[in-house]
């Protein structure tokens, strides 16, 4: 019978908030820490989380204004990547843990790229499942609401990025691409798109929004990062994502020649719900030989 670890689910309290995080693992064992996307939480990673606890200490928390994280309103926090980074940096020194593999999808790899900028020794290893870290890869027809929105926020663009906030394009999100959609559970969406309804959520989503502009400028200092560290990189992908195409994936062999990277067929944005065991497979064995695996 296949093993798992326990998972554990606690709240820490972090820069004055509650951020809320689902562990596992033995305390000495290598850190993995999972940084989730827009719009879910660290539920997306429900299916990696208890297999990797077996051998690594798994971190995987909810950003602020996502899942079970306080949701501030935009008055009580500054909604923006540079923000969440300072949270997630927070919660690290919180729980000792000064190295650390980074899993991360969506959202998660701007606050993880500003992590290994603002602490260029601590990353072990990286993996990206559908999270871009160059201009390849952006699909237009999705971005450009998003890039309007950033430039000139109002009445003329917010309709559009605020649509994305509702159930309809949530469920998009998870199913397009996606050969056999029967095998997505929709309490994915269901359960996003409530959390995406609270009081408070869709200021700070769309702060979010127009803060994303930030994230390419920082992509040359990134790129200087993997030059200079050849980080071991796996990049598993969605191949009919149409937020961050396939594109996004392949652009990493650009600065690191070794990087690994797969295209996943029949795949999307949320590779993880169509293709669990694919991702874990890849990811597992990744870890394996560029972490020393610890206690389970």
């Amino acid at each position: 019978m296949t093993r798992t670890a326990e998972v554990e689910y606690r709240h820490h309290e972090v820069a004055g908030h509650r951020v809320f995080v689902r562990e596992a693992g033995h305390r000495d064992a290598p850190v993995v820490l999972l940084l989730h996307g827009f719009p879910t939480s660290s539920r997306m990673y429900r299916a990696l989380i208890p297999a990797l606890g077996e051998h690594y200490r798994v971190i995987a928390p909810d950003h602020i204004g996502f899942g079970h994280s306080d949701t501030p309103g935009t008055d009580a926090f500054d909604y923006t990547f540079d923000a969440l980074t300072d949270v997630t940096e927070a919660l690290l020194d919180e729980l000792g843990v000064d190295r650390f593999a980074l899993v991360v999808q969506d959202y998660g790899a701007p606050i993880a790229w500003r992590l290994a900028l603002r602490r260029p020794t601590s990353v072990t290893a990286v993996i990206s499942q559908n999270g871009n870290a160059y201009d390849a890869g952006f699909v237009e027809d999705f971005w450009a609401p998003v890039w309007a929105y950033a430039k000139n926020p109002g009445p003329d663009t917010e309709p559009a990025a605020r649509a994305a906030l509702g159930e309809p394009a949530i469920r998009w999100q998870y199913l397009h691409g996606v050969h056999r959609p029967e095998l997505v559970d929709p309490d994915t969406w269901t359960v996003d798109a409530a959390s995406m309804a609270r009081p408070g959520a869709e200021r700070a989503q769309l702060s979010l929004f127009r803060d994303y502009a930030t994230n390419p400028p920082l992509y040359p200092q990134l790129h200087a990062w993997f030059r200079e560290t050849q980080v071991p990189l796996l990049a598993v992908w969605g191949e009919n994502d149409e937020i961050f195409g396939p594109a996004g994936a392949r652009a990493f062999a650009t600065d690191l020649p070794d990087a690994e990277i797969h295209l996943v067929p029949g795949g999307g944005h949320f590779l993880i719900e169509s293709h669990p065991d694919t991702v874990l497979g890849y990811v597992e064995d990744f870890l394996g030989r560029h972490l020393q695996p610890g206690r389970a």
